[in-house]
């Protein structure tokens, strides 16, 4: 015997109300829903099923805004995306290489345990890349050039039209988030 369809607006009124049952038959309802979009717009290293919760909560604490002028489903369907949104620009504001991300020659390389003659430099230049990952596009720029391209502030700024304040203002502050990132990184070592 099949189900009857959900009765959504019946359904949010009594969840309104604090029914429990049918805030239940929501999540059951909607849970596929919310799913596909946390996995389409998921950031990296977040939780499908966290994410999903989140949106529930945001869901549930909004519950009295839905005025019905628009379907429920993409009602949360702009509470899930835009809660995938908001995690990815804190992920952008806060970049952090965690020991996981590291496969297991650049865990051993930062542990001092890898032997010379298995690719130490291969694996040192693939940390070095993830760190390099953690800074912005600007800073990642400046220490690319500066520092590892060996090119002089005067060349920088020929190729970028930054002032060289700029660009030893940008080097000096990507070197401290590089170190603070490595010393982050080396404090997690198990």
């Amino acid at each position: 015997m099949a189900e009857s369809p959900l009765n959504v607006p019946e359904c949010v009124a009594r969840a309104r109300s604090g029914d429990d049952d049918a805030g239940r038959a929501l999540v059951v309802h909607l849970y596929p829903l919310v799913l596909k979009i946390v996995r389409a717009h998921r950031p990296r290293r977040e939780s499908e099923e966290d994410l999903a919760q989140e949106v529930f909560m945001k869901l549930f604490a909004g519950l009295d805004t839905w005025r019905g002028a628009t379907p429920f489903e993409h009602w949360v369907a702009r509470i899930a995306v835009n809660t995938c949104v908001d995690r990815l620009r804190a992920q952008r504001l806060r970049p952090e290489l965690r020991w996981a991300d590291l496969t297991e020659p650049e865990t051993k390389l930062l542990e001092g345990t890898t032997p010379a003659d298995t690719g130490q430099a291969l694996d040192a230049q693939l940390i070095v890349g993830k760190l390099l990952d953690t800074l912005r596009p600007p800073e990642r720029l400046v220490i690319q050039l500066l520092d590892l391209e060996q090119k002089t502030v005067a060349e920088i700024h020929a190729l970028t039209g930054w002032s060289a304040s700029l660009i030893k203002v940008r080097a000096f502050r990507a070197r401290r988030k590089l170190r603070r990132a490595l010393a982050a990184l080396e404090r997690k070592t198990p």
